[in-house]
């Protein structure tokens, strides 16, 4: 969970990069952001996209005097708390008055009423454990596959997961798909990804990112890049969204039940809060931002 406060005009948009968790963005500023998903469709507010979303680089997002509280949602537990099944959100972008009706506009006024982070991130802790209570939970199997993806960075191995469940491929293709929004593969690929371009951001060359992160080669890596973001690897470096992750989402700072960890151990130390100044075009500046666990 992380704060955000973006003070000057956007003014080129805000290259989205996709992620392996649900995010959920509560809005409360001054002016509503922005979000243009690629299609021709625009989402002003708070909203919930689906893992992967941004995928392809035509997502962007604008905004002028803009806070919002971001949080990244385990896909584990994404549907329960949000109330919505991921096969529907499938890595795009829905307003979370379709979601949540007129909650969503009481949270909004509840947050801007607020004087403090912390104040908002309580609050927001509290609303995703009153809202997971009692729902029912995903498949114990699909939960277990998605933990093994994400515990193994991405390189675990299809017919293995299957082969440890004990189902057949189109079972856990279509269970997977129906809790989580994606294939199997897709989802492995999308979180080797993460890892990769995270190793990237914290100063790591692209050829060593690429065996570390288990692809064939360099170019391999750098096909994913572009297929996930439309940029290099040499670019995609600088998107504001990848900079200030190690301080909106530190390691070492447990993520909790609901919370997705962050991506990869990052070479600059961990931190629960910072104010700074971002990129040109990128956030102006990021307030208080921390993980809670």
């Amino acid at each position: 969970m992380a704060g955000f406060r973006v003070r000057g005009p956007v003014v080129a948009g805000l290259r989205v990069v996709p992620h392996p968790a649900v995010m959920l963005i509560l809005e409360f500023g001054e002016s509503a952001p922005t979000m243009d998903d690629g299609t021709g469709r625009r989402h002003r507010g708070s909203l919930v996209a689906g893992p992967g979303f941004g995928s392809g680089g035509a997502v962007r997002a604008w905004g002028e005097q803009v806070e919002c509280v971001q949080v990244r949602l385990s896909p584990v537990v994404a549907g329960a708390v949000l109330g919505v099944r991921q096969a529907e959100l499938a890595g795009a972008a829905v307003p979370l008055d379709d979601l949540w009706g007129r909650e969503a506009a009481r949270l909004r006024e509840r947050l801007s009423e607020m004087t403090s982070w912390h104040d908002r991130f309580a609050f927001t802790d509290a609303l995703l454990a009153r809202r997971l209570e009692g729902r029912p939970r995903m498949d114990p199997g699909v939960a277990w596959a998605w933990n093994r993806i994400v515990a193994g960075r991405g390189l675990v191995r299809v017919d293995h997961l299957t082969a440890e469940l004990g189902w057949s491929r189109k079972r856990l293709w279509s269970r997977f798909h129906a809790h989580i929004g994606m294939a199997p593969k897709r989802a492995a690929t999308l979180v080797r990804f993460d890892h990769a371009v995270h190793r990237m951001v914290a100063g790591e060359g692209a050829a060593l990112a690429a065996a570390a992160g288990g692809y064939c080669d360099q170019s391999h890596l750098h096909r994913d890049v572009k297929a996930f973001t439309g940029a290099t690897p040499a670019t995609v470096v600088d998107e504001p969204f990848l900079r200030v992750d190690d301080r909106a989402w530190p390691t070492g700072v447990p993520a909790g039940p609901l919370l997705t960890p962050p991506a990869a151990p990052l070479r600059r130390p961990p931190a629960r809060s910072h104010e700074g100044r971002g990129t040109p075009g990128g956030p102006a500046r990021i307030d208080r931002c921390r993980v809670t666990g």
